[in-house]
């Protein structure tokens, strides 16, 4: 009896440092890949299609943003050229002058009481989804500061996608276009 006394008495000892030591490389494992997970949605709104009516009412004039290899074209309305924008020397999208010349359409329309939001961009079937990605960026707004704090402003959020005309089938360009070439 007094050896079961005595066996009953001793604490087994637990050696718990190899789950610690698996644990502590887990961890920042599973927060990396947590981190480096995070899923942004794009909002894309698809083009209405009008009801079949018997009047024949004339369609809202488009905005539309071609995406060519070399440069931008913005259309207002469709198919009439309103500015070409080159590619800068270092072979890049000029962006920075993107963002401007649509501030400069949004501003003009506006003082024409053209509430206008909506914009389609045309992508030529080799435009990769970075590029894409970029002009929806820049289409949807730009920064500015207001009362001392940068803020995003709205340009035209409500994106459409489609694909580009030949190259050769451009239709027209303003005869006053500023600083595009034809």
């Amino acid at each position: 009896m007094r050896r079961l006394a005595k066996r009953n008495g001793e604490h087994a000892d637990v050696d718990v440092t190899a789950f610690i030591n698996l644990v502590v490389v887990l961890v920042p494992v599973l927060l990396m890949g947590m981190v480096l997970s995070h899923i942004t949605v794009l909002d894309l709104k698809l083009p209405d299609i009008p009801a079949a009516s018997s009047e024949q009412q004339e369609p809202p004039a488009q905005l539309e943003l071609i995406i060519r290899a070399d440069y931008f074209d913005i259309n207002y309305p469709a198919g009439i050229r309103l500015k070409r924008i080159e590619k800068t020397a270092n072979g890049k999208y000029d962006f920075e002058n993107l963002t401007l010349y649509l501030q400069e359409i949004k501003r003009q329309l506006g003082d024409k009481g053209i509430q206008k939001r909506d914009i389609y961009l045309l992508s030529e079937k080799n435009t990769d989804y970075q590029t894409l990605v970029a002009v929806m960026d820049t289409v949807r707004s730009y920064r500015t500061v207001v009362a001392t704090s940068v803020v995003n402003a709205e340009l035209f959020p409500e994106v459409s996608l489609g694909d580009a005309p030949p190259p050769g089938e451009q239709t027209q360009a303003v005869s006053g276009e500023q600083g595009g070439q034809q």
